[in-house]
């Protein structure tokens, strides 16, 4: 069974993390052989070419030039007769509004992958609801309960995301180098943030909080991720200028984009990441959970089907006091700390097992009808 899915390919996420880790770990279930249809090269494309997997490049597409999309749509058309592809899955409104015709043209079973909340207002949400599939499958209860918006009479299936712990050797001389690399002693609590450059990830509000702790000693705060788009540019700079004038700007340091987030993960003491707005469900909260570091993040979305008080600590949304008194509990109680990351791994387990959530994907896909024309 031959499955191909349908991504953009241009920025770095974890809708990218997803696919890789679709790719890396194609051996736990043989019988589904995923292939890869991009539109923009770059590091997913280098990631995945990297594991070995297969990767069809359909060319740019901007939707502002039809010509681009007509291009690709062919390109696309005579990937699907080549590659004798069975079912296809478009991660996304945009490659589902884009591509879904193609594959209903070739009468092969098309599957929506919703990975953010729908609203039904977005003209990308209204340019796919044109072409309905005939499974969606969603990454978190919270999105599952949006998709009415979008496709009020298709089915759906809650899959959680696969995610593998890090194979990440976090033995003391590697977490000294580290901490060495970013001039954090070993004797320091470390906050970690690790997440896109949006707004809504709350990087401004962890800010706020961390002004709050400044008569309390001995952490710093770590922030990964970098800009891709020019607006993230802009938003990263209100961010450093933020950190000055709240006169915290010597205790957080933002280390840009990283390839080694499991290496830092390793070195870190608190994951935060104190969301303004719902996260669709929140692949970095699991692979913190693997690294048995505690996670704090704010009550909404998907992170409450992933941190428990079990291995975190939720707090309300948009209350900076509220976190800075989780983060300072967490920063003073360093046997809390390991109580809470201890359990961390069983649970990312529980949630996102890889083998357990590519054989469900496995049979998901199976069950599809058969609707190749002769």
């Amino acid at each position: 069974m031959r499955v191909l899915h349908i991504y953009s390919g241009n920025l770095y996420g974890g809708v990218e993390t997803l696919l890789l880790t679709l790719a890396r770990y194609y051996h736990l279930c043989p019988a589904m052989e995923p292939h890869f249809a991009l539109c923009f090269e770059g590091r997913l494309s280098e990631e995945l070419a990297a594991v070995g997997a297969r990767i069809h490049l359909l060319g740019n597409v901007r939707v502002r030039w039809p010509l681009s999309v007509w291009r690709s749509r062919r390109v696309l058309k005579d990937a699907l007769r080549q590659q004798k592809i069975d079912i296809v899955i478009c991660h996304s409104a945009w490659p589902q509004a884009i591509f879904g015709p193609v594959v209903r043209s070739a009468r092969l079973p098309l599957v929506f992958w919703l990975h953010d909340a729908a609203d039904g207002h977005h003209w990308l949400q209204l340019w796919a609801r044109r072409t309905r599939p005939d499974l969606a499958l969603c990454c978190s209860r919270y999105t599952q309960s949006t998709l009415r918006e979008m496709y009020p009479k298709v089915s759906s299936q809650l899959i959680r995301c696969p995610i593998s712990p890090s194979s990440w050797s976090a033995c003391e001389t590697e977490l000294q180098a580290t901490r060495a690399e970013f001039n954090t002693s070993m004797q320091a609590t470390v906050i970690l943030q690790t997440s896109r450059m949006e707004a809504w990830k709350g990087h401004g509000l962890l800010l706020q909080a961390l002004a709050l702790l400044r008569d309390l000693p001995n952490w710093i705060a770590w922030i990964v991720g970098g800009a891709q788009r020019p607006r993230e540019l802009s938003y990263l700079n209100s961010l450093k200028k933020a950190a000055v004038t709240l006169g915290i700007a010597n205790r957080v340091m933002f280390l840009g984009q990283r390839s080694d987030v499991p290496r830092i993960l390793a070195a870190a003491d608190i994951h935060c990441q104190p969301n303004t707005g719902p996260e669709p469900f929140g692949i970095t909260f699991v692979e913190a959970l693997y690294a048995g570091i505690p996670v704090v993040t704010t009550a909404m979305g998907g992170a409450q089907e992933i941190v428990d008080d079990s291995c975190g600590i939720l707090v309300r949304p948009d209350d900076p006091e509220a976190l800075a008194a989780a983060l300072r509990h967490l920063v003073q109680e360093g046997g809390l700390r390991k109580r809470l990351g201890a359990a961390g791994p069983n649970r990312a387990r529980q949630l996102c097992d890889p083998a357990t959530q590519i054989a469900k994907l496995a049979q998901l896909v199976s069950l599809l009808p058969e609707r190749r024309s002769g």
